[in-house]
């Protein structure tokens, strides 16, 4: 994780991974047999989207107790990871964003968005869409754009900052805390992927391959190179 905002601070990490909230509304439940008609809360809930985590839904729909609440209230346990379209049980009390509330709706059958095995480029070249494509695909951008770095050693920082996972997220440390959480492979916050962003890799900080590369254009002109980092960056 860069050193741009702060001193890493010893202890373990706590992840996760994330997406967007569908909230509730309060739904008139009707009782033929009796004649009357009793109130009923359905509870509210966000259904997750792509770029979201827990921090984030926290934040936008006002939850007391912050994430660590819906991560009980939804069973979730360490690494926290959720999944575009997951539904979360926000905790009571919570004051959803009129911008993203919706009315909830009964779960339907979706279906599963696909994942590609491999990603083929302009030039033809085809990667595997896991860590190692990921890594071979940011080196073949590093060099034509001239960023130094080795499989090597981005591997080691990969696996040292997020164990491989791309929806990695710093929730604990003093970025976090300042609302900029450490998010990626390389755990870049979102300013330094702005400033080291490559041309021609996606614009979304959660891309992996565009992950990589920003890290390590910033490494290369902190450091001279990813290959020189073997801890905090």
């Amino acid at each position: 994780m860069p050193l741009h905002a702060r001193k890493r601070p010893s202890g373990a990490r706590r992840f996760i991974a994330g997406g967007v909230v569908t909230v509730g509304a309060l739904a008139l439940v009707s009782t033929a047999a009796l004649g009357t008609a009793q109130a009923a809360t359905a509870a509210t809930t966000y259904t997750v989207q792509s770029g979201d985590h827990l921090a984030s839904i926290a934040r936008t729909q006002h939850v007391p107790g912050g994430w660590p609440a819906i991560a009980t209230a939804n069973h979730l346990a360490s690494p926290y990871t959720v999944q575009p379209g997951q539904v979360l049980t926000l905790p009571a009390g919570s004051t959803p964003s009129t911008k993203t509330a919706t009315a909830a709706k009964p779960a339907a059958t979706t279906k599963a968005a696909s994942t590609k095995a491999s990603t083929t480029t302009a030039d033809g070249q085809t990667y595997t869409n896991n860590l190692d494509g990921w890594i071979k695909h940011s080196l073949a951008i590093m060099a034509k754009n001239n960023i130094p770095g080795t499989y090597d050693g981005i591997h080691r920082n990969v696996m040292r900052e997020s164990s491989g996972n791309p929806k990695a997220i710093n929730l604990w440390d003093s970025n976090a805390v300042a609302g900029h959480p450490s998010i990626g492979l390389l755990q870049v916050i979102q300013s330094t992927f702005n400033a080291y962003h490559v041309a021609g890799t996606s614009t979304d900080i959660y891309d992996p391959v565009a992950n990589i590369t920003a890290a390590c254009n910033y490494a290369y002109h902190r450091y001279g190179s990813i290959d020189n980092v073997n801890g905090p960056y």
